[in-house]
This record gives C-alpha cells, sequence and structure tokens, in this order.
C-alpha cells in the first residue's frame, strides 16, 4: 500500500512539474510581463541597425517621450505596446517605472520603447516615422537604431509616395 502511495504521488508531482514547465512556454514577444526578454540589433529593412525583441519585433520610440516622460497611456496601450526584457542586453538600455501601470518598462538612450501592433512579423517597421494622436497626444513615432542620427530619412518622393509627404 505504502509503494501505491508513493508510485502516486511520484507521478502526481512529475506531472504537476511538466504542467509548470508548459506555463512557462509562452510564444515569443508573449505578454508585457516577459521580464527576461531579450532585447538584440537586427538589420531591419528601410531602417538599419535597429532594436529588436525576442520575436524580433522592431522597438520604437515616440519622440514627445524623449525626456523620459511616459504619455503613451490608455487608449495608446492599444496599439503601442511597453517593451519589456534585459536591460542589460544593449548598450543604452535601461529601465522606467510606468506612473500609470507602474511596471517596467525598457528605455534606450533614455527614451521609452515599445513595439507597434501592426508589425504582425519579426523585421516590419510600419510604425517607423509613423504620426498618430491620442488623448489629445500627438506623437511621431522612430525605429530605436542604435546610429547616432536615432530617427532615419522620411522617405523620398521615389518611394511612391506611401507616407503622405
Amino acid at each position: 500500500m505504502k509503494t501505491t502511495i508513493l508510485l502516486l504521488g511520484a507521478t502526481v508531482a512529475a506531472l504537476g512539474a511538466l504542467t509548470a514547465c508548459g506555463d512557462d512556454s509562452q510564444p515569443a514577444g508573449g505578454d508585457a510581463g516577459g521580464a527576461a526578454a531579450a532585447v538584440s540589433v537586427k538589420d531591419v529593412s528601410g531602417v538599419g541597425q535597429t532594436l529588436v525583441d525576442a520575436s524580433g519585433k522592431t522597438l520604437y520610440f515616440a519622440d514627445q517621450e524623449a525626456g523620459g516622460t511616459i504619455k503613451c497611456t490608455a487608449s495608446c496601450l492599444s496599439f503601442w505596446m511597453p517593451a519589456t526584457g534585459d536591460a542589460q542586453a544593449v548598450k543604452g538600455l535601461a529601465t522606467i517605472k510606468r506612473t500609470d501601470t507602474g511596471a517596467e518598462q525598457l528605455t534606450f538612450q533614455g527614451k521609452p520603447l515599445y513595439t507597434f501592433k501592426l508589425d504582425t512579423a519579426a523585421g516590419e517597421a510600419k510604425g517607423n516615422n509613423l504620426a498618430d494622436a491620442f488623448s489629445g497626444v500627438d506623437f511621431t513615432w522612430h525605429a530605436a537604431t542604435t546610429t547616432a542620427a536615432a530617427p532615419t530619412q522620411p522617405p523620398s518622393s521615389s518611394d511612391g509616395g506611401n507616407y503622405g509627404y
């Protein structure tokens, strides 16, 4: 009888361990709670050497938050998701505590970082040089590049005018 109970207990413990492992395997770029997510630098087409999250999605900053003040709140967060991860991964990364949620958010050279909802695959930069507005605040977004001139040059007229210039 004791052997059966011990064997049953060991089986339950093993299943619990497997279930716990399964809970940790969230898809890359999962929720904002993934504080151990890796940040790296990748060559993003049309942008250059750019910071990306663990799933390869471009990281962005807004000109209006360059001083480290979080202005993207409420409805803005439905398109721009605060980036989290290892602040030691790339030189210039740090964290800031969001005043609206209390969560830690990555910054690059003092600018809070975000991913963009419309970037659905690694290597996309649909939010680069994008202007939008939320709750009366106008934002201009740029891919976070590792070059000295952070914002890239606006597209020229030879690109077909896709940006409305």
